[in-house]
């Protein structure tokens, strides 16, 4: 099924559950990991499609990856939006089966059902009906590197000029609205030793050992969580080596680090990656030393701003709770923090992201497009 398929409304005014979850099942069926640079094009393309003419499109590129900025026609170029609608469209790697998608029990399963092509078809099927008649500017932004970083895509377009009131990003909420989440760092522990032949270690100095301690020591530090908790978490990502030999004494270790942290922490929130380089090597042995990769500050939006306010009745009047939530994973509304930008994330229902039985809540499709089509038009009185 091609995403230039029109989607009606239903009997109700609202979408058109059956033939929306038909287009759905298509972008679904796009393998859109990073790795596949072609059909990462192919899924963006879709979305277009979907959206139909009658719209500028702007189109990006940055280390290879693509993304679009859609609006109505402006005189004078691009304006600064009211509101931003941002999805992605790239998944994480999966086997082929969750590539082809399916229905079950009220749930639509697929790789990225949940996270977020289900969504972000809902942001573009309600910009195209509302974007020609609300008395705002708005756009539609699609993306094509958020599961990677999002440097590429959302923060890229925000280096070239694009500006946002406010920004929703489809990610799944089950229709509360994530109003704040966690920094995230990425680092690596860098262990320097001394070779020998294993049978005489005292001739060497190993640097796997020297690593494995360190982190032993940072996870002293930072446990990981029986439970959910909203406190800062280490996640070991890797620890390797480049040693070949069973009987020599490893030279050289490496450890990777994922770092998740509320703006409570003082140890990350508002330091340089100099200062989180020296706070993390406080726990390192002798020869060990840190780098970092990415630092990102936690988000946060003013949960008394109009806007999101008219988020939350908006999904109250669908009988959702709109309740706040804080999110542990990172998401694209950092970069828009970083430019003060407030945004949140506000998106359908569903589970199992990024595993093998990941599903949308087919249940919670219609009340999502109500929601942000009543949030768009309240606006305009605000």
């Amino acid at each position: 099924m091609s995403g230039g398929v029109a989607v009606g409304e239903g009997h109700d005014g609202g979408v058109d559950v059956e033939a929306f979850l038909e287009a759905a099942e298509g972008l679904i069926a796009v393998p859109s990991t990073a790795d596949r640079p072609r059909e990462l094009e192919r899924a963006l393309e879709f979305v277009l499609d979907f959206v139909g003419p009658g719209f500028t499109v702007e189109r990006f590129e940055s280390g290879g990856k693509p993304s679009a900025l859609v609006y109505p026609p402006v005189a004078g170029g691009r304006p600064e939006f009211r509101v931003i609608l941002n999805g992605h469209v790239d998944v994480v790697p999966a086997p082929p089966e969750q590539f082809r998608p399916r229905r079950a029990g009220g749930r639509l399963y697929g790789r990225g059902a949940q996270d977020m092509k289900v969504s972000a078809l809902v942001l573009a099927q309600v910009f195209r009906e509302l974007a020609h008649g609300l008395p705002y500017p708005i756009a539609l932004q699609v993306v094509t590197d958020e599961e990677v970083g999002g440097r590429d895509g959302t923060a890229h377009q925000l280096r070239q000029g694009v500006r946002g009131g406010f920004v929703v990003i489809g990610e799944y909420s089950g229709l509360r609205v994530v109003h704040e989440s966690k920094g995230i760092v990425v680092a690596r522990m860098l262990a320097l030793g001394r070779g020998a032949h294993s049978a005489y270690q005292w001739n060497g100095d190993n640097a796997l050992v020297k690593v494995m301690r360190s982190v032993d020591r940072l996870l002293a530090a930072y446990p990981i969580p029986d439970g959910e908790q909203w406190r800062t978490t280490v996640n070991v990502a890797r620890i390797d080596t480049p040693n070949q030999a069973f009987n020599q004494v490893p030279a050289e270790a490496e450890a990777w680090l994922d770092i998740r942290f509320p703006p409570e922490d003082p140890d990350f929130t508002g330091r340089s990656a100099e200062e989180i380089a020296a706070h993390l090597e406080g726990f390192c042995e002798p020869g060990v030393s840190v780098t970092i990769d990415n630092a990102d500050p936690p988000h946060r939006a003013d949960p008394g701003r109009a806007e999101l306010l008219a988020l939350q009745r908006a999904a109250r009047e669908q009988g959702y709770s709109g309740d706040l939530l804080r999110k542990h994973g990172a998401a694209d509304a950092r970069f828009y923090y970083q430019h003060g930008i407030d945004a949140v994330i506000f998106g359908i229902g569903g589970d199992g992201l990024h595993g093998p039985d990941e599903y949308a809540d087919i249940a919670t499709i219609a009340p999502y497009h109500r929601a942000l089509t009543r949030f768009l038009r309240d606006l305009a009185a605000i």
